[in-house]
């Protein structure tokens, strides 16, 4: 994730700069704070395309389960169907015809499971990365709402 290490590297610069005195703002570098905040934003549409990815396979193997527990079932039919043919075992035949129902299902459910839990996994590192980015965001437009109350301070102290 490119665009984190930008956005924490930029969040390290401002973290690091020079305050001005008397006041909550700083002394930042305009270049190397906006070619860190530019990498971040160029590597962003980067990072979704990976989740999207991510999504898309976790999609992708959801319905693989899906179309293999299907032939699962639809080969257990067959063999139930082959076995009642043969009516000196037709218990035997359906017992063995759930288990290969509950086998398939169990298989199902456990695949699904597994990957539910990578997907969440996935989207919740995406998230904490949204978020981050949300916050410098926001820290960085109050920072720069605090710029214009410098220019004031600064003409006042220029007309004595």
């Amino acid at each position: 994730m490119d665009s984190i290490e930008k956005l924490a590297s930029a969040i390290t610069l401002v973290e690091e700069a020079r305050g001005v005195p008397l006041s909550a703002s700083c002394v930042l570098h305009r270049g190397e704070i906006l070619e860190l905040l530019d990498g971040a934003s160029a590597a962003l549409p980067i990072d979704f395309e990976s989740a999207q990815k991510v999504i898309a396979a976790r999609d992708a193997i959801i319905e693989e389960g899906r179309l293999s527990v299907e032939q699962m079932i639809s080969m257990a039919r067959e063999d139930v169907a082959r076995m009642v043919e043969q009516t000196s075992i037709v218990q035997m035949a359906r017992d063995e015809a759930r288990k290969i129902l509950d086998d398939a299902r169990e298989q199902g459910l456990a695949e699904k499971a597994v990957v539910e839990e990578y997907i969440d996994g996935r989207l919740a590192t995406l998230e904490v990365i949204l978020n981050k980015t949300q916050d410098a965001v926001a820290r960085g437009r109050q920072r720069l709402g605090g710029a214009g109350d410098n220019d004031a301070l600064a003409q006042l102290s220029d007309a004595d």
